[in-house]
């Protein structure tokens, strides 16, 4: 019972320190107060697992630190967006586009007939370079020299962007 008191009296004294790492490694305040937390509530419950003569500050920092990285790993994995629509046709387009509102639809649809108004050479090489293709490609693919491609990308695109400069 004695070595469970001093257990536990060993890691309230340390809080200061694991404050002061987790810290570092949420660099977030409430972050770290609940890493703090969690870390504690760990070590409480696998107290027989710590050995006496072990580096006790070490074991709380490890626990810490692979608290934090499982925090992250689970963070980053349910922050993963998975395109399930056909061709992976959402890959590439921005969370906070607004694709599904109405205003932006119609935007869409407008831009897209201006563009259909361009000459051939200029809106074939460029509706290719907004659908994902490389300057090569569209080279090889239209059989024109790579820098009459980007040229007539960048001009299309320099176009595009005076006749919409007042749409808002």
């Amino acid at each position: 019972m004695a070595s469970q008191n001093s257990f536990k009296s060993i890691l309230l004294g340390m809080q200061g320190n694991l404050l002061s790492f987790a810290m570092k490694l949420t660099l977030n305040s409430d972050e770290a107060h609940d890493l703090v937390q969690d870390t504690t509530l760990k070590a409480l419950n696998n107290e027989e697992k710590f050995v006496d003569n072990a580096n006790f500050k070490g074991w709380m920092m490890t626990i810490m630190r692979n608290i934090f990285i499982n925090n992250y790993r689970k963070s980053a994995r349910e922050n993963t967006i998975i395109d399930t629509s056909e061709d992976l046709y959402r890959l590439n387009v921005p969370q906070d586009s607004g694709m599904e509102t109405p205003d932006n639809a119609y935007s869409v649809s407008e831009i897209s007939s201006i563009i259909a108004g361009f000459p051939e050479g200029f809106r074939q090489p460029f509706t290719m370079h907004v659908a994902g293709y490389k300057y090569e490609e569209i080279s090889e693919e239209l059989s024109m020299p790579l820098g009459t491609v980007k040229s007539r990308i960048f001009f299309t695109r320099k176009r595009l962007r005076e006749i919409l400069k007042d749409y808002r």
